[in-house]
């Protein structure tokens, strides 16, 4: 059963930084692309950012290009998202995600002063 959990958010001011986590389990995960996808309230799924299975290629959303980096540890199962110069905007719920569209429960991330 995939299983994927995420970590790391909570409440920071303007211009500050997160790094949330994504422990997975369930699957192999060293074989598999990896997303971030995030919602906002009251909008639909954003996709915010990708890493392929060996971590040699990554693409971000450009709402988040130059501030947010993907990064996986294939020994740890692990997926994360160092995000840096966070704005208001980027409030919403962040989730770990397959391309099949499973995901986890979701951490939530709220901007604000």
């Amino acid at each position: 059963e995939v299983q994927l959990v995420e970590s790391g958010g909570g409440l920071v001011q303007p211009g500050g930084s997160l790094r949330l986590s994504c422990a997975a389990s369930g699957f192999q995960f060293s074989s598999y692309d990896m997303n971030w996808v995030r919602q906002a309230p009251g909008k639909g799924l954003e996709w915010v950012s990708t890493i392929v299975w060996g971590g040699g290629s990554t693409s971000y959303a450009d709402s988040v290009k130059g501030r947010f980096t993907i990064s996986r540890d294939n020994v740890k199962n692990t997926l994360y998202l160092q995000m840096n110069s966070l704005k208001p905007e980027d409030t919403a719920v962040y989730y770990c995600a397959l391309n099949s569209g499973a995901r986890g429960q979701g951490t939530q991330v709220t901007v604000s002063s």
